[in-house]
């Protein structure tokens, strides 16, 4: 499967706060944000079950950048669709969805907005929302992969 991620407030905290993976200076020279703590074991774990790992954001930082980021951490991705991509991709219909997977072949994306939700319910695209106080986040992830593999 092909498994996308949201970064602001799903993996990178902003508006919405969560424990972070520990930093190295490696990691503190790369990038001054951090990432989500489990996220690096979640994803080792998917990379580890064969599937593919994608980053999709609306955010416009450069897929170089949040590349390198995630190496910092020893995760390699696959693929990274910022807004510039999104916007591309999806020409004239780009404004009225704020993620569409389908346009990338993603099988499931990962987002904390209940309204990402709502428009993979209309346009018919998986999703799996975390909630910013889930403590057992990973495990909600891979138990709602396993259902969608099951389909």
């Amino acid at each position: 499967m092909i498994i996308s991620f949201d970064l602001d407030d799903t993996l990178i905290p902003g508006m919405k706060q969560f424990p972070v993976e520990q930093k190295s200076i490696w990691q503190r020279i790369v990038s001054r944000e951090c990432i989500r703590e489990g996220t690096v074991r979640l994803m080792k774990r998917l990379r580890q079950d064969h599937h593919r790992l994608y980053v999709y954001t609306t955010s416009y930082r450069s897929p170089a950048y949040v590349r390198r980021l995630f190496l910092s951490y020893g995760v390699r991705l696959d693929k990274v669709i910022n807004k510039s991509l999104h916007d591309k991709m999806l020409g004239k219909t780009a404004g009225s969805i704020s993620k569409y997977p389908p346009a990338f072949n993603i099988d499931v994306h990962i987002d904390d907005s209940p309204g990402v939700a709502i428009e993979g319910t209309r346009h018919q695209f998986n999703t799996i929302i975390v909630a910013e106080r889930d403590n057992d986040w990973t495990a909600t992830v891979l138990k709602q992969i396993a259902s969608f593999q099951t389909l």
